[in-house]
């Protein structure tokens, strides 16, 4: 497909910033030269328009509609303004944004597009953790709030996030993600941006905040620890070059954690993320430098925060060495932690989504509480009524939903250090305390199958096919129950998913990534076969069959 040299050339004329229309300049006059590779390259960048929905945007760096860029932030921003002064009249916009390479510049730009359309930008310091953002839109009644990060996706991409609040939602919504129909909402008028020279902006006229909400957001993440509760942890704790590193550390300290060791390779932001291969603390390798400070210091615990903080990850020592937890036993150990607290008043709902373990439901009964499922992302879970505790299996943890409707990294560290430290008075340890859920509840074995393309429509094809024709069978169990999750089902809203369970118990739910391009498949078994190591190896042996069986149905899918 060759690029319409017309449309670039306008781009060209609309964008605001120099550094990016040079580049298009270059790559359009070496199109126009017969380079075959920059036509490609330009066909791609003005393939469409980075789509806005729920999870804001997201994308590559880089010059043309279909990457992130000034132009594309100013569009986003005028329609966000645009819809808010159609709802509201008068609005109350907080803005934040992690150190990735051009956030500062679109967190003032979408200053001034908010000032330059009567409304009040409150502006927070840079490199901020996002959990910042999210309890500042409450702290302040803030009627949005806008946060310009990529989180843990690659160095070459940014994202720019968008919360609603004060007067611009119900109570239950406030300072929680977008959803439908908010997104195509606000996305309409995004659309009607004709050009970005045409969108008013001011010079100046924003409020600039200091270091106050931060310090508020600390006092409610230390109030989560009872005064003396912490005993001596050795803790190791590690921001994967994100912007988490002083606040985790400074909340881990006050809260009365005096014994922390940082990764210092890792722990002031870079926005090149220089040690690891992929920022995220699930991708194979992301901790070893954690893991190899906790064996020289002979650390308790390992706290690992994702590039803007709103994600936990831990490793704790073993018998056989250093285990990394999976986003699951996080979620049951701050589950169970919530559970019983709340317990107490017997009110409260723990709640996960769709594709985390059914081990919080588990959970959940055992302390006479409720328990839900939800479509995967914290802006269906933090909107959950009653909830107490929420979590996703990817690292996400809303472990104060009063004052961070969102999943929070440095508030669930936190929680979780509380947990180890209460549990280590007692000459016990995590790991202790999640052989004790499995022997209660069932060994609950997961095995995610990612299948990653370079033709999205290799996803849409994968869909359609497993939804015409399902497997009648996995791991020898057959399928007694085929939920298409786009029609919606059990109260949940329409998505793009397909759920399978066998007779055996496996549940599978298959759905493409909101972020990457890929399909994303998550398998899990349950298994109370004798003791604790037959039931964990029952349901292992298990897990792996019916990803086997799957992968293959898949290849053969093509």
């Amino acid at each position: 497909m060759s690029a319409d040299f017309e449309a670039v050339q306008a781009w060209i004329d609309d964008d605001p910033d120099p550094t990016t229309a040079a580049e298009l300049v270059a790559l359009l006059a070496q199109a126009q030269a017969g380079n075959a590779e920059a036509d490609d390259e330009l066909a791609d960048r003005f393939s469409g328009t980075l789509e806005f929905g729920t999870a804001g945007l997201r994308g590559a760096m880089g010059g043309g509609p279909n990457r992130m860029n000034r132009a594309v932030v100013i569009r986003a921003a005028a329609g966000l303004t645009a819809w808010l002064n159609e709802k509201l009249g008068t609005f109350t916009v907080v803005i934040g944004c992690d150190a990735r390479h051009g956030s500062a510049q679109f967190a003032l730009d979408t200053a001034a597009v908010v000032t330059a359309a009567g409304g009040r930008a409150l502006v927070l310091p840079a490199a901020q953790p996002t959990p910042v953002l999210a309890y500042a839109v409450r702290h302040l009644a803030a009627d949005a709030g806008v946060m310009v990060t990529a989180s843990h996706n690659p160095p070459q991409d940014n994202g720019y996030k968008v919360y609603l609040g004060g007067n611009a939602v119900g109570a239950e919504a406030r300072g929680v993600q977008i959803v439908p129909p908010y997104d195509s909402q606000i996305a309409a008028k995004i659309a009607e941006v004709r050009s970005v020279a045409e969108v008013p902006m001011a010079e100046s006229g924003w409020e600039q905040l200091g270091d106050e909400i931060r310090q508020s957001y600390l006092d409610r993440v230390v109030s989560l620890v009872p005064y003396g509760r912490a005993s001596q942890l050795r803790i190791v704790l590690t921001s994967i070059h994100g912007v988490g590193g002083e606040t985790m550390k400074t909340a881990l300290e006050r809260a009365g954690f005096r014994d922390v060791h940082v990764v210092r390779e890792q722990f002031q932001p870079d926005p090149e993320f220089p040690t690891v291969s992929f920022p995220n603390p699930e991708e194979p390798g992301a901790l070893d430098l954690s893991l190899a400070l906790a064996r020289k210091v002979g650390a308790d615990l390992v706290i690992a925060n994702d590039p803007d903080a709103d994600r936990c990850a831990a490793a704790i020592p073993t018998a056989n060495g250093w285990v990394q937890l999976t986003g699951d036993q996080v979620g049951w150990l701050l589950g169970d932690q919530a559970g019983a607290l709340a317990a107490y008043t017997g009110k409260g709902v723990l709640a996960c989504s769709i594709v985390s373990s059914r081990m919080l439901a588990s959970i959940a009964a055992s302390h006479g509480l409720e328990h839900e499922y939800t479509l995967t992302g914290f802006k269906w879970i933090s909107r959950v009524p009653g909830l107490v505790f929420g979590y996703e299996e990817a690292l996400g943890y809303c472990v104060d939903p009063q004052y961070v409707r969102d999943k929070d990294g440095i508030s669930a560290g936190v929680r979780l250090a509380l947990l180890a430290s209460q549990l280590d008075d007692q000459g016990d340890t995590l790991g202790d305390l999640l052989d004790r859920l499995e022997s209660r509840h069932g060994a609950h074995a997961t095995n995610p199958l990612t299948i990653r393309v370079t033709d999205l429509s290799r996803i849409s094809s994968v869909m359609a096919a497993l939804r015409v024709a399902p497997p009648e069978a996995l791991a020898g169990s057959p399928v007694v129950e085929f939920a298409d999750l786009s029609d919606g089902w059990k109260k949940l809203p329409p998505t793009d998913g397909l759920y399978f369970l066998t007779a055996a118990g496996d549940r599978v739910v298959v759905r493409p990534s909101g972020t990457e391009p890929k399909l994303k498949c998550y398998l899990e078994s349950i298994s109370k076969a004798g003791n604790l190591a037959a039931s964990r190896a029952a349901a292992k042996a298990r897990v792996e069959a019916v990803r086997t069986d799957l992968a293959s149905i898949i290849d053969a899918i093509g």
